[in-house]
């Protein structure tokens, strides 16, 4: 008789829960597909008496995590808990060094710490899987550990953290600040109390240096990353992008066109033309699109959160390790893992968007004019709304494609300017890359 997968779960808040109920709820389907019965054996948690929506009886209770990872009736540790350090990292170096496949849904730890535990990993011949660590239910670590093992990825981009989706796309809709939708975000669940994380573009860093590590094959973390949230996104700067043909979205980008500049390593508000299908993402989605040598330009869309699907990811990593699947944890060997250089974000290449406050005065618009012609920046749209002769208005510009680093120049000459009376407002421009015919 085939001998079972034996599971232990640390953390059982809305992801763990959710692993524990599907792999009660689909324990016959599991073993089909698996050649062998996944069970759980052991349980850790803070509350013991909470429901976990599937009964626990006949199962081993740990107070500490630790005692479940090296527990001897445990094949494989399921880190729930969360945290870059603390208990989930000490779980988690227990489970290797006691010779235990580990699945976690930790992108915090990874992103800070992935590549020491791939090592320790590797060394203990055992498996270390985090589909669930990023992009919820969409299965792009295994697409990119192996369905698209044989190309060079060139760039990978997509929008990461649903909660900030989840406002811009409500913002658009509905023509409200980001504040009100904010917090309509909160009252459904959406968003943490304390939004910081996510709409600061710290969640999206996090994911997108595992994502870098993986499609480079090297060791990126959110050190590495420039990152801007979406704090200053207005309902103004909506509009005006619906107007020019264009959607703001939170984007991370990971792009290395020539190995021998770097990789592009960036977080931040984006204008994406609305006929492009990421722009048609909405809601509390994720997406991601990855572009490699051969393969050419896939895309893969879903749910990036929530319980169902989140352990849908989990519970898959479980499966191939109960079939006796093991692949290295970034795509390649640990010891052939380098460090990943970022390129300087100076040299990013694109289209600017500007919105300026300005004091309606003749010869308000040739300053700005000369400010940007000073860099090398030239306009390719301006739009102003009304006359107000000496009071403040609203003007915007689209550029050309210019460098990053005579951009902010320019804007810092703009912003010296005594007719202009609120810092300048920029969003990069960014026109994906398409697939070759």
């Amino acid at each position: 008789m085939t001998v079972p997968l034996r599971i232990g779960i640390a953390g059982l808040g809305t992801v763990g829960a959710g692993s524990f109920r599907l792999l009660a709820g689909n324990r016959v389907l599991l073993a089909r597909r698996s050649g062998r019965d996944v069970v759980v054996r052991a349980l850790s948690a803070r509350d013991r008496t909470k429901d976990r929506g599937a009964p626990v009886d006949g199962i081993a209770w740990y107070d500490d995590a630790r005692a479940l990872a090296v527990a001897p009736d445990v094949d494989v540790v399921v880190e729930l808990i969360g945290g870059a350090d603390g208990i989930a990292r000490d779980v988690i170096e227990a489970a290797l060094g006691a010779g235990k496949h580990v699945v976690t849904a930790n992108k915090a730890l990874l992103a800070q710490h992935g590549a020491a535990l791939a090592w320790r990993a590797e060394e203990a011949g055992v498996s270390l899987n985090y589909e669930a660590a990023v992009g919820g239910g969409i299965p792009i670590v295994k697409a990119l550990r192996e369905g698209l093992a044989a190309n060079h990825i060139k760039q990978i981009f997509g929008i990461l953290n649903g909660t900030c989706n989840f406002i811009l796309t409500g913002m658009e809709r509905t023509g409200a600040d980001l504040g009100e939708v904010l917090r309509e975000a909160q009252r459904l669940g959406y968003a943490e109390a304390d939004p910081t994380f996510d709409i600061g573009g710290l969640d999206t860093a996090h994911k997108l240096a595992i994502l870098a590590s993986l499609a480079f094959n090297a060791i990126v973390t959110p050190a590495d990353i420039h990152v801007e949230g979406i704090e200053h996104i207005s309902a103004l700067d909506i509009g005006f992008a619906h107007e020019l043909g264009y959607r703001i979205k939170l984007l991370g980008i990971a792009s290395r066109p020539d190995p021998a500049d770097g990789i592009e390593l960036r977080v931040h508000p984006c204008m994406v033309s609305r006929s492009t299908p990421i722009a048609d993402v909405s809601g509390v989605l994720n997406a991601v699109v990855v572009d490699g040598d051969f393969v050419g330009q896939t895309m893969f869309e879903g749910a990036g959160a929530g319980a169902r699907a989140t352990a849908s990811a989990v519970v898959a990593d479980l499966v191939d390790i109960a079939r006796g699947l093991r692949v290295p944890t970034f795509g390649l060997a640990a010891k052939d893992l380098k460090p990943g250089v970022p390129a300087s974000m100076d040299r990013r290449a694109g289209a600017y968007y500007v919105r300026l406050t300005v004091l309606d005065r003749p010869g308000v618009l040739a300053a700005v004019a000369a400010a940007l012609a000073a860099e090398d920046v030239s306009i390719d749209s301006l739009l102003q709304r009304g006359r107000a002769p000496g009071e403040a208005v609203t003007v915007v510009m689209t550029t050309h494609e210019t460098r990053e680093a005579a951009m902010t120049r320019a804007l810092a000459a703009i912003a010296a300017l005594d007719t202009v009376v609120e810092e300048p407002r920029m969003i990069r421009i960014e026109q994906p890359q398409t697939q070759e015919a």
